[in-house]
């Protein structure tokens, strides 16, 4: 019996899934390609200018990322040497689409501080900062950011801010240190389970893989345990991009890059999603292929960055989607680029059919309110219809199949209606499961409310 409350429960995967026929089964849905949001072309940014971080403070959206150049000297990618120190650098938005690099007077670059440049000095290759929502936390310390090499810095430093533009060492020692982590790693506030939890890479076995670690305080952690992904094949994970879905806080979802070392070091992003944060169902196909823009077809170049901010549609009448962004012309020329993404709210992975149609049957389940609400897209042909059982399959009176008229359309937070109307709260607590019968349709996630 899994107790979902008022959660909303998307189908990321086959958790709640007792059986699907017909037509049914779960599809991943790729996100669509936008416009080029910033070009790293200022001196103290460049062509290695990367892991960035993104995420939305009010009414203020931020991002966090590497300025780096690396001058080529020989015909290999690798043949060559920095043109100057890793600095961290800070774009802002009002809108998550239109970016400006402000001039912060913070940090002096070749003799002038009229730059984006916020940090210098340790952890500057992979500072990786978040906004601390633990309601216990300093007001001095309600940013906070991890960064740092095992080579250099032996682990990675712990960082505080106030105010996200000024930063300062928690402490002069790595508070994680058993790790690789040349790669974008991250510490979150699991507000779910009253926890911080740090995401970083390490070597197994000679693969790049992830690591996980929780902890009451921040500043203390203990050894790292490996994520585990059934199923899936051993492969190569550069960065992970883990965080918990801002609408479904209980689900983790990542945006792991998977790397080919034999096809020219390059990469690209996988979906996957967790309901304890260490076990994974990952994806196996690309959920962003580097397509036909040949910027993206080379080494590193196909990075998704961490963060999902919700942004406005161009679409008439639209709801907002999701962003997400990412990198290309990874070493090429003198600037890398950013480019913006977009999907559906809670759009990753849907419940299919054809027009032929299907059917999925939950698992039993018990859940707090007194109305279901659901996230679907049909065509104008497709429908969905929703039956709701006792557990051992004997439709309810009233919320039987025929009971509930057919469902077309496409929205984010649709209100089921049978016949007699949407109320389900007499079903309130009691154990049931639900039955839906698709054609040609998708659904994405459902709550009771």
């Amino acid at each position: 019996m899994i107790d979902i409350g008022k959660r909303r429960e998307l189908f990321v995967d086959r958790h709640l899934i007792e059986k699907m026929t017909g037509g049914a089964a779960l599809l991943l849905h790729k996100p669509t390609m936008r416009e080029v949001v910033l070009e790293h072309d200022e001196p103290w940014e460049g062509n290695v200018s990367g892991y960035h971080t993104v995420f939305q403070d009010g009414d203020l959206y931020r991002m966090y990322y590497l300025g780096w150049h690396f001058v080529q000297t020989g015909k290999k990618v690798t043949d060559g040497e920095e043109d100057h120190p890793p600095v961290v650098c800070y774009a802002e938005s009002r809108d998550g689409i239109h970016w400006t690099k402000p001039n912060l007077g913070l940090c002096d670059f070749r003799g002038s501080k009229k730059n984006n440049i916020i940090w210098t000095g340790a952890g500057t290759h992979n500072f990786v900062p978040f906004k601390d929502n633990n309601p216990e936390c300093r007001p001095d310390e309600r940013y906070k950011a991890v960064g740092g090499l095992r080579r250099i810095e032996h682990g990675l430093i712990a960082f505080a801010s106030a105010d996200g533009i000024r930063w300062r060492k928690l402490a002069e020692k790595p508070i994680i240190t058993d790790g690789a982590f040349d790669s974008q790693n991250l510490v979150l506030w699991d507000s779910v389970r009253g926890e911080y939890r740090a995401y970083y890479r390490d070597f197994r076995k000679g693969v790049r893989d992830i690591r996980t670690a929780t902890t009451k305080d921040f500043l203390t952690w203990p050894k790292g345990e490996w994520l585990s992904y059934p199923r899936s094949p051993n492969e190569h994970l550069y960065v992970n991009q883990i965080q918990p879905y801002y609408r479904a806080p209980h689900l983790f979802v990542g945006f792991p890059t998977r790397y080919f070392e034999h096809r020219g070091q390059m990469v690209e992003g996988l979906f996957m999603s967790s309901h304890d944060g260490r076990t994974f169902h990952r994806w196996g196909e690309a959920i962003i292929r580097p397509g036909l823009n040949r910027d993206r077809w080379h080494n590193r170049s196909n990075y998704i960055w961490l963060g999902l901010v919700e942004t406005e549609t161009g679409l008439p009448g639209g709801v907002n989607e999701l962003s997400l962004y990412t990198n290309e012309r990874y070493y090429k020329t003198r600037a890398v680029k950013t480019r913006r993404y977009t999907c559906r709210i809670d759009g990753f992975v849907s419940v299919n059919t054809p027009l032929r149609g299907g059917t999925v049957l939950t698992k039993p389940i018990t859940f707090a309110g007194s109305e279901l609400c659901l996230n679907y897209s049909t065509s104008v042909a497709g429908s969905v219809r929703i039956e709701i059982q006792d557990t051992h399959g004997k439709p309810i009176p009233g919320f039987r199949t025929e009971d509930c008229p057919a469902i077309f359309g496409d929205e984010i937070d649709h209100v089921v209606k049978w016949k007699a109307g949407p109320d389900v709260n007499a079903l309130s607590g009691r154990p049931l499961r639900l039955l839906f019968t698709l054609s040609d349709a998708d659904v994405f996630a459902f709550r009771f409310q």
